[in-house]
């Protein structure tokens, strides 16, 4: 059975080139980057450079690179430190009511210490109210926290609208880019922002790895007590066989950008079209343009999402619900439940994320699966004799 991943938001494998580069680094080249000795010194080498490539790929300074485990501790190092630095002067957030759970299980905690928070809604499309959002902003408002584009459904915010928004008013832009580094051009100082968080295994990358952007003039506050590593902002012995493969990812992405993102678009569209063409009532989450190249995420009429997932799976077709980091609830998507497609579309959802190897081949077969699949759950379902 021919085996299809279409799972490459939730992560994706590790690229050869970059596994190249990190294994030395397991092995012979294995100090302390914080050693004084040659070991430590060939350790502090790779780090160095790893930070001076991610800055380059951003448009930023290797100063202004902080490592991280990944997307969520980014998330929470930029929210929660900014917010705790920047309290005296006020202890007002706002973020958006379809962001990723590490940026509002993060924002709720801080509800929790007295901090107040704002939720920006969204249109049927997924794209935050700029109105709403600019009419919320006031005198102790601090930090801004609006992902560049949604990890289920695709939707690209307006970064750039919301930074001149703000501009002059001494308020923090975060935004939180996991989903679209590599996939979308990601300059910071295009985007406005002053810090952006980036997850190394979205990006054909290993996982346990990420960093965060920090525009240099802007001050949180360490969520860790330690050494003085990564600025005294993330104190602990540096990952760098970690960093030198999420170093390596982002160099490879950033090089093939346009040429990937391109295959991936085509890939999409097709398969949009082509699931439209052959499925009747199903229905495109998400802007139709303004979305990530590699994203198609679609509701079906009278279907559960979970039971299409599991028929696909049994075919070899890997995909997901929405997010990987809550598939496991069964709570309707609190993403979905935002735009909201309809009491009959809202459970049966499915996220198709391409790769830069998926073919047009495999597409094809996914779509024949995939309706066979619709087909036999409605032929189950007690609403399916209405369609």
């Amino acid at each position: 059975m021919k085996r299809i991943y279409m799972d490459h938001s939730a992560t994706t494998h590790v690229d050869p080139k970059v596994l190249e580069a990190m294994l030395p680094y397991f092995a012979e080249k294995f100090g302390n980057a914080s050693s004084l000795h040659s070991y430590g010194q060939e350790a502090s080498e790779a780090l160095s450079l790893s930070r001076e490539q991610v800055a380059q790929t951003l448009g930023a300074q290797p100063t202004e690179i902080i490592f991280t485990s990944g997307g969520t501790e980014s998330d929470n190092m930029a929210i929660k430190g900014a917010a705790y630095m920047c309290s005296s002067k006020g202890r007002h957030i706002i973020t958006s009511v379809i962001e990723h759970p590490a940026v509002l299980r993060t924002c709720e905690q801080l509800e929790k210490e007295g901090f107040e928070v704002t939720y920006v809604p969204v249109d049927r499309d997924g794209i935050v109210d700029l109105q709403f959002l600019e009419d919320s902003i006031k005198e102790e408002t601090i930090l801004i926290s609006i992902m560049h584009a949604n990890n289920e459904i695709g939707t690209i915010q307006p970064i750039t609208e919301i930074s001149k928004l703000i501009e002059g008013k001494g308020i923090i832009l975060h935004t939180d880019a996991v989903q679209s580094v590599g996939k979308i051009p990601t300059d910071v100082n295009e985007l406005g922002v002053d810090m952006l968080s980036i997850s190394s295994h979205k990006i054909y990358g290993p996982k346990g790895v990420g960093a965060l952007y920090m525009r240099d003039g802007i001050n949180i506050l360490p969520l860790l007590q330690g050494g003085g590593h990564e600025r005294g902002l993330r104190p602990g012995t540096e990952n760098i066989p970690g960093i030198v493969g999420f170093a390596k990812a982002m160099s490879i992405a950033h090089e093939n950008l346009e040429h990937d993102s391109r295959h991936m678009e085509h890939l999409r569209d097709s398969m949009i079209k082509k699931i439209c063409g052959k499925i009747p009532h199903a229905k495109l989450n998400g802007h139709e343009k303004k979305r990530l190249p590699n994203n198609v995420n679609m509701s079906f009429k009278y279907v559960e999402g979970e039971s299409l997932l599991m028929l696909l799976d049994m075919k070899g077709v890997a995909v997901s619900t929405g997010s990987a980091c809550s598939s496991k609830s069964q709570k309707a998507s609190h993403v979905l439940s935002a735009i909201d497609p309809g009491v009959d579309y809202i459970h049966g959802s499915l996220r198709f994320t391409l790769g830069k190897e998926n073919t047009m081949e495999e597409v094809d077969i996914v779509v024949d699966l995939l309706e066979e699949a619709v087909i036999k759950l409605r032929q189950m379902s007690p609403f399916g004799e209405d369609i």
